[in-house]
């Protein structure tokens, strides 16, 4: 309709219609602007908001890993130091304890999600549209921060693989049935790893004797015992420091709340 009225307005040269009719053009394509980049802005906020709806029960969830990792540690220590204890001959353990043990200190625990995990879900150009530049800024530590030092592999030492080299798999079977890793349920549907504090498995007497023999006939495994134990506390040390970063940011989100 517009054009159909400039077209006429040009043939009889009216050219105060012919601007009153440009300036309205240009207004309505500049409204038009305005209001596509409106509603982008407004579709970008509302997705920022969602990621930050999503953040709060992540977070939760990887400070209850920290709090479970040292609980998990702090027993495959104890399992360790009995492991120990029967390689030294120590009476008080018997073979189907340090067998058992043996096998227990050799568990380990990780974290579940990496840097890119937590990229894809909190990163990318939703960060610029945080408000907060505090919250944007300790986001941001936790999107860059390197997860190895308190994943699997970290604790993947050769003390894991080669005791469970030399223990049988039919007695690892058993104790993984009865003694393993097992899920705690928190918050609902969110899951925590826990290792039973002790095991009140009784192998078979021959077996657990046999397999008692066969740990105390590679004494290298102790040096390696004591390397998964200093790993070990350097993994806490880890998991320590990388806490610190995730705590920053539940207050930072706090204080936004």
């Amino acid at each position: 309709m517009i054009l159909r009225r400039l077209s006429s307005n040009l043939k009889a040269q009216n050219w105060t219609a012919i601007a009153i009719e440009f300036v309205i053009v240009v207004v309505g394509v500049f409204i038009g602007t305005q209001v596509s980049n409106w509603n982008q802005v407004r579709l970008e906020k509302l997705a920022t908001s969602r990621m930050l709806e999503q953040l709060r029960p992540e977070l939760n969830n990887q400070l209850a890993f920290f709090d479970s990792a040292r609980v998990y540690y702090r027993i495959s220590r104890r399992y360790a130091r009995q492991a120990l204890a029967g390689w030294s001959g120590d009476p008080k353990v018997s073979d189907n304890q340090f067998v058992i043990a043996a096998y227990q200190a050799s568990q380990i625990y990780g974290i579940g999600i990496n840097a890119q995990n937590w990229t894809l879900t909190f990163g990318g150009d939703q960060m610029r549209d945080i408000d907060d530049p505090v919250l944007r800024r300790d986001l941001g530590v936790i999107l860059t921060a390197d997860y190895e030092p308190v994943g699997f592999n970290a604790m993947a030492t050769p003390y894991r693989e080669h005791v469970r080299q030399v223990i049988p798999d039919v007695v690892q079977d058993q104790i993984r049935a009865q003694c393993g890793d097992h899920n705690v349920e928190r918050e609902g549907s969110q899951f925590i790893v826990a290792l039973p504090p002790s095991c009140a498995l009784q192998l078979d007497s021959g077996q657990a004797a046999r397999t008692a023999a066969l740990l105390r006939a590679h004494p290298e495994l102790v040096n390696e015992l004591n390397w998964h134990l200093a790993a070990l506390a350097n993994y806490l040390t880890n998991v320590d420091g990388l806490e610190g970063s995730f705590r920053t940011l539940e207050r930072s989100f706090d204080k936004r709340s």
